[in-house]
């Protein structure tokens, strides 16, 4: 992954879990990252010091991503920064809450949307126009779920619609941005034992996931940073867009 050696990357929701696996990953291939994250100061600038203890080179942004004008203002300092966006990792998201149906309501419905659904679309909004006036292409890397294809553990059918939505939104700017030679994937982790599943999942809940994975484990952040890192590198992937990756232990075969 030569290709990857001096190139920038903004990654979001980047603190902890996947997010800082994969601009830790970024940064060890001779990347510059913008790690962002909304309420994570101290894991998001542990994430920088990792990678700086390393040699590579990071710094934090923050901005709650339910807020337009704090995504704008990221991504134009990120550039600022970097002095190029080559790519953008739309990680940034929250279940919110598990609830029944008989205890949905508006609000809820409006903040899972807003986090996981709106924010990656408002963060490639941003970003498109940078990547086009660089003239050399990009690539976005959204992260869907395994709950877009099975509808999600119990109470967590708002998120999978919402993943379902991150799915479906990748192929249609995968065909939107062909011409300026931006590549749109999705990685769609299956269970990661992450701070989601800390805050969200019983451990008894997990052990039923884990009953239903082939692999018999469930999985790490470092298992899914090979995803992130083919879909980054034109060298591998440049020949690949409108795909969701599917990283799950063999839980969901499409």
């Amino acid at each position: 992954m030569e290709d990857l050696k001096g190139r920038t990357a903004l990654v979001t929701g980047a603190s902890t879990g996947i997010g800082a696996a994969v601009a830790i990953a970024y940064a060890a291939r001779g990347m510059r990252v913008a790690v962002h994250y909304n309420s994570s100061t101290a894991a998001a600038e542990q994430v920088v010091a990792t990678i700086q203890a390393a040699g590579g080179e990071a710094f934090a942004l923050q901005a709650d991503v339910r807020d337009s004008a704090a995504i704008r203002r990221v991504v134009g300092e990120a550039h600022d920064r970097l002095g190029a966006i080559d790519v953008l990792v739309n990680n940034a998201g929250s279940l919110v809450k598990r609830l029944p149906i008989a205890d949905f309501d508006d609000a809820v419905f409006d903040e899972v949307l807003h986090i996981n659904a709106r924010s990656v679309l408002a963060f490639c909004r941003e970003v498109v126009p940078l990547m086009r006036a660089q003239g050399r292409g990009g690539s976005i890397v959204n992260v869907s779920s395994i709950a877009a294809r099975n509808g999600g553990g119990p109470g967590a059918y708002l998120y999978a619609g919402a993943k379902g939505f991150v799915s479906t939104a990748t192929r249609g700017l995968a065909k939107e941005l062909a011409p300026d030679k931006i590549r749109v994937n999705a990685v769609s982790p299956g269970v990661i034992q992450t701070p989601f599943h800390d805050r969200f999942s019983t451990p008894q809940l997990l052990e039923s996931f884990k009953a239903a994975i082939p692999l018999a484990r469930i999985g790490e952040p470092d298992d899914c940073v090979g995803a992130f890192l083919y879909l980054a590198s034109e060298q591998l992937s440049g020949y690949v867009t409108g795909q969701i990756l599917e990283v799950n232990g063999g839980q969901y075969m499409p």
